[in-house]
């Protein structure tokens, strides 16, 4: 591992900068480099970050056919027309359709929502599910996290008499839907200031416009952020700007008062508050994603929107036998396809991964690419077979567009569609060896050398005598962390290895010492360090600092990013 990985150290803002921020804030040296880093360079920008404010979010009207949206939904709700909710079936899908099904009934009752079944309709809005609101007489469909690609059934349904609001925060494609308004912040001639939020963050913004129009209470709005912060954590979008102070405040009602389906969830997932983006992530999604990967995502949008602690207690509880399924087959189909790669020597030479395999599980792919990546450390495909297409999701490495690669193959594609470093796509059987082929040619063509390597970025180099209680509370004011505004991650040259232990044989755990600063240090699935002479050798470190709160006893523990040994 050490051999591996590159450290990339930024380069420290200027000593004159780093003092005036110092006084002007109260802070040591290393925190204040750390704010100037990320755009903090007064008290001004410095209580802006340190604390967020709802009054700062954007006008929605800004957001390119706001108000036409808002109208036509406006238009229904005073002709007493049905609406249906149509969602995803990942987090962001779910969340997004909890928030505006729930908030809108509280005004209106002629409310019904949808998710397609990830197995039998696929990714997206489905020909099955128009069809679905055209028998039950809908007559506007507003759709969520999905629906900037659906081309032929926006039309079907407009066909149909139905008309079509698109909330969607993917990349569009060269032409649109013909849908009555499209609500996506990265149409090239959008001139919403803030392009990166959530599906569910731009159903908000349309929820915040109509109760702007509507004069309806905001602060009832703003009750449901807690559905907005879990969709901005799992989506794993940049939180910064709006997205900073939407999961800030969505945290915050998640801590003190949560709505009855997600405390409830995090009951059964054994989370203690106060509770951070990483508990979401790892916690909380996995559990509402496994609803859709095992079963159907009614069941994650049932719980979200329910006010019935026991309904939501049973509805949580089979949700996490779900989701222990969900693991037990992701683990045995990575395990699979890590064989694969490790035996096959054609992936030896390629620059990417595509694996196929028809029997594997369509709702654990995704997960499965991404673990083959932190792997193998190649843009990776994984697919199986569903509905006699070949369907599967793709995962990237830092700084590679992934969803471009699939672009540039895209001729031997059905369908496609997703970020940067993450994409859902569908072939026929018979194209898959020319998709191949394609895709190894389009990622060999644009990444490069230092796309192909595995980096961790330092943000400040530090003697370990430094870190005080103190200094971690200013880190904690940093939070929410997530991309745009990553945990900061600490080097520390020359550390001596006081004590060395292998917990359930695969977590590293170290006491290390430097300039008389004693702490200890956790290395995630670092087994293969264990079998160094670690007591005899002095080593350079890689780390995040965090606090241990264990059988009631609080410390400061550092969590091992990469270690190198000192030659």
């Amino acid at each position: 591992m050490q051999n591996e990985v590159t450290w990339d150290i930024k380069s420290l803002p200027e000593e004159g900068e780093i003092r005036r921020l110092s006084e002007a804030i109260n802070t040591n040296p290393v925190a204040s480099a750390l704010l100037l880093q990320r755009g903090i360079f007064d008290y001004d920008t410095a209580k802006t970050f340190f604390r967020p404010s709802l009054d700062d979010l954007h006008d929605p009207f800004i957001m390119k056919n706001m108000d036409i949206a808002v109208e036509r939904l406006i238009a229904a709700i005073s002709n007493h027309e049905k609406i249906l909710i149509y969602g995803d079936y990942d987090v962001d899908g779910t969340t997004s359709v909890a928030l505006v099904y729930k908030y809108l009934s509280n005004y209106y009752k002629k409310l019904d929502y949808y998710i397609p079944d990830r197995y039998e309709e696929g990714y997206g809005v489905s020909i099955q599910g128009i069809e679905w609101a055209h028998e039950n007489e809908f007559q506007l469909i507003i759709s969520l996290d999905c629906g900037i690609k659906g081309y032929e059934p926006i039309a079907h349904a407009r066909e149909l008499g139905m008309d079509f609001i698109i909330c969607d925060h993917h990349t569009p494609g060269e032409s649109l839907p013909n849908a009555t308004a499209i609500l996506d912040p990265k149409q090239p001639d959008c001139d919403y200031p803030y392009k990166e939020l959530s599906g569910c963050g731009v159903g908000f913004k349309l929820l915040q416009a109509v109760t702007t129009k509507m004069e309806w209470d905001k602060s009832l709005l703003f009750e449901y952020l807690d559905l907005v912060a879990v969709s901005i954590a799992a989506d794993i979008v940049p939180i910064t700007g709006e997205n900073r102070i939407l999961c800030y405040y969505g945290l915050e009602k998640l801590n003190m008062t949560p709505r009855v389906g997600l405390q409830a969830l995090i009951q059964v997932a054994g989370l203690t508050p106060p509770l951070n983006v990483g508990n979401v992530v790892f916690g909380i999604a996995p559990r509402i994603n496994a609803s859709g990967r095992i079963g159907h995502a009614n069941e994650a949008v049932s719980l979200l929107v329910s006010n019935d602690p026991a309904e939501a207690d049973r509805i949580a509880s089979l949700i996490n036998t779900k989701n222990q399924i969900r693991r037990d087959t992701q683990e045995e189909i990575t395990h699979e396809a890590l064989s694969i790669l490790a035996d096959n020597e054609v992936y030896h030479d390629r620059k990417s991964a595509v694996l196929f395999n028809p029997d594997w599980h369509k709702g654990v792919i995704g997960i499965v690419a991404s673990k083959c990546v932190d792997v193998h450390y190649k843009p990776t495909i994984v697919l199986t077979e569903s509905n006699g297409m070949v369907t599967g999701s793709a995962r990237s490495v830092s700084g590679f567009d992934v969803h471009e690669a699939i672009t540039m193959s895209s001729q031997w594609l059905e369908r496609f569609g997703g970020h940067k470093y993450a994409a859902g796509l569908s072939l026929k059987r018979e194209n898959l060896d020319a998709f191949v082929l394609a895709f190894e040619e389009a990622v060999s063509s644009t990444i490069t050398p230092e796309q192909e390597r595995r980096h961790i970025t330092i943000d400040a180099e530090i003697t370990l005598d430094l870190i005080t209680y103190k200094f971690l509370e200013v880190l904690n004011q940093m939070t929410p962390f997530g991309p745009g505004n990553m945990q900061p991650t600490f080097g520390a040259r020359g550390v001596q290895v006081l004590k060395a232990s292998l917990l359930k044989d695969l977590h590293l755990k170290l006491s290390v010492e430097q300039n008389g600063a004693v702490f200890d240090a956790i290395g995630f699935s670092m087994p293969e360090l264990y079998d160094q002479d670690l007591m005899e050798r002095e080593m350079d470190i890689a780390f995040n600092i965090e606090e241990n709160n264990f059988r009631g006893i609080r410390s400061i523990q550092l969590r091992l990013k990469d270690i190198k040994f000192t030659e």
